[in-house]
C-alpha cells in the first residue's frame, strides 16, 4: 500500500513479512506496544510501526517480558531518549545474561546428577545380574527348584 509519499502496509502484509499471526499483532496493539493508524476498521501500518514490531519480536527472542520491551521501545520517544534507552537496554541485557548463565550452571549440575544416578543404576543392575546368576548355580533357566523339608 502506498499513501502519498509514504509506504504503508496492511495488518496481513505485516504479519506475513514478520511471520507472525494477525492475533499476535492485535495483542501487541491491545497492550499498547503498537498503535497503527486506523482508517475505518482497517489498520494502516507505517515504517515506524514495522520498526517497533521488529524490536518487540527481537526482545521476545531475547527473553524479555512485554513490560520490559515496552519500557525499552517507549524510551526512544520519551526522556531520556535514545541514550537512556541504550543504557537501560545494556542493563537489561546484563540481567538477562546473568540469569541465563545461572540456568546453564543449573542445567550442567542437573545433567551431572543424572549421569551419576544412571551410572549407579547400571552398577546396581550389574551387581544384581551377577548375584542372580551366582544364586542360580550356573543354571541358564533360572533359580534351582525349592526342596521340601
Amino acid at each position: 500500500m502506498t499513501t502519498g509519499d509514504e509506504r504503508t502496509w496492511t495488518i496481513a502484509e505485516v504479519a506475513e513479512d514478520y511471520d507472525v499471526t494477525l492475533r499476535t499483532i492485535r495483542h501487541y496493539e491491545d497492550v499498547g506496544l503498537l498503535s497503527p493508524e486506523r482508517r475505518g476498521t482497517a489498520r494502516v501500518f507505517r515504517k515506524r510501526d514495522r520498526v517497533r514490531l521488529g524490536l518487540i519480536l527481537r526482545g521476545r527472542r531475547l527473553g524479555f517480558s512485554l513490560d520490559e520491551i515496552s519500557t525499552i521501545v517507549n524510551m526512544y520517544d520519551e526522556q531520556p531518549g535514545e541514550a537512556g534507552q541504550l543504557h537501560y537496554l545494556i542493563e537489561q541485557i546484563d540481567v538477562r545474561r546473568r540469569d541465563l548463565e545461572q540456568r546453564r550452571r543449573d542445567l550442567d549440575e542437573t545433567l551431572a546428577d543424572l549421569a551419576d544416578v544412571e551410572r549407579r543404576c547400571h552398577e546396581d543392575l550389574a551387581r544384581l545380574d551377577g548375584a542372580a546368576s551366582g544364586a542360580a548355580g550356573g543354571r541358564a533357566d533360572g533359580p534351582a527348584p525349592r526342596r521340601r523339608p
